[in-house]
């Protein structure tokens, strides 16, 4: 399979267009090649493709803020994050093991007999089992 072109359409109002055509004519290329230009641009940049003015260009090397502007974050900071996000998978899975073993025991009490189950207010009434006293 080779690499096929697609078509892209979109509609720009006549102030917008007008512009582009200008920048085509100017440039001595097709309107579609000044588009095709801005694709392989954007692609290429992964796209963080910022369009200025010429005029613009030439003081753009004197910007001290890089595009697409970046924030540095304490390596303290990332290894806190890190550390809260194993934490609450830890948790997660904790939730998950006490679910089942909480359905497990829903389980024995539907399926088990009462005669498993002692209360203790029957316990109290028995006076042939010795009573035993603590302290």
């Amino acid at each position: 399979m080779g690499n096929k072109n697609k078509t892209v359409s979109f509609r720009v109002n006549e102030d917008a267009f007008e512009a582009l055509r200008d920048i085509a004519e100017e440039r001595d290329i097709s309107l579609s090649a000044v588009f095709r230009d801005y694709v392989d641009a954007l692609v290429a940049h992964d796209g963080r493709v910022r369009v200025v003015p010429e005029s613009e260009l030439a003081g753009a090397d004197d910007d001290d803020e890089p595009f697409p502007p970046k924030v540095e974050v304490p390596k303290s900071f990332v290894r806190e994050h890190e550390r809260l996000e194993l934490e609450a998978e830890h948790l997660r899975e904790q939730l998950e093991e006490h679910k089942r073993y909480v359905n497990y025991l829903r389980e024995q009490l539907e399926d088990g007999d009462d005669d498993d189950v002692i209360h203790l207010e029957d316990l109290d009434g028995e006076p042939d089992e010795p009573s035993f006293r603590l302290g």
